[in-house]
């Protein structure tokens, strides 16, 4: 089987600083992967490196047998991955509704229609009041973006993540900032709506990554020490020592960044 995402021999640095060094990664489809790291280990540059924000120095990456390297985002995302942010990008000026609607019209071919009215494409409509029940914020669809709490903010980025109908989704630290109990029922919503697709995400609350992930990369120095199951990695007495500390409980704590 052709792995959704591949990475093979993937190099980056900075000046003189390697930030990753010769990263080789597979993630089936279907499969949900976290990635986790102490600070400085090249988290967020790789998941830059896979969306497209940042071009490898070496080695390459594929999406679904394609090469992606070297493509620009928005061609990226164009061939089927998407990807949500630490810090939340909404349209806070547009409605819940809106920016759902916004995140769904190129997938159903819309990107260029500028002379149909949006209220006429019903294919559209449709597909947003889909992701509206999906994230559970229909009684929020006339409310602006910029009105939501928090957490409620979150889930209408993952709506609009989901919007693009994408097979591989990456997640940049979806639960960062929620409270325990957000946390939790977030942890729920993931994994509803991705069922079916691939995730990468990258998280720091280990209890999130164990309830979550399929595999577990760790990174360290912008090198994969261990790729396996939660439980082989929890038992990894290299990753507790460089990582982890102690072994975590399901519920385990916050991780460094």
């Amino acid at each position: 089987m052709t792995p959704a995402l591949r990475l093979r021999d993937v190099h980056k640095r900075f000046d003189h600083t390697k930030v990753i060094q010769g990263v080789d990664l597979d993630v089936m489809p279907g499969e949900r992967v976290a990635i986790i790291g102490p600070n400085g280990a090249g988290k967020s540059t790789l998941f830059h490196l896979i969306s497209g924000k940042f071009k490898p120095d070496q080695g390459h990456i594929e999406l679904r047998g394609q090469r992606i390297d070297g493509l620009p985002p928005h061609a990226i995302h164009r061939l089927g991955l998407s990807r949500s942010f630490q810090i939340t990008h909404l349209f806070t000026g547009m409605s819940v509704y809106e920016n759902l609607r916004c995140s769904v019209l190129w997938s159903l071919g819309h990107g260029h229609s500028c002379w149909k009215f949006l209220s006429s494409l019903k294919d559209a409509n449709d597909r947003t009041e889909a992701l509206l029940e999906q994230i559970g914020l229909g009684h929020k669809r006339h409310d602006m973006a910029n009105d939501l709490s928090y957490a409620e903010q979150r889930a209408l980025e993952l709506g609009v993540t989901l919007g693009s109908n994408a097979g591989v989704l990456l997640l940049d630290e979806p639960t960062a900032g929620m409270s325990r109990s957000e946390t939790r029922h977030f942890i729920g919503l993931i994994a509803q709506v991705t069922q079916g697709k691939t995730l990468l995400m990258v998280e720091h609350d280990m209890g999130v990554v164990f309830e979550l992930a399929d595999k577990i990369a760790v990174l360290v120095q912008g090198q994969v020490m261990a790729y396996d199951t939660p439980k082989q990695v929890r038992e990894n007495p290299l990753v507790q020592a460089a990582y982890l500390g102690a072994a975590p409980s399901r519920e385990g704590g916050h991780a460094g960044s």
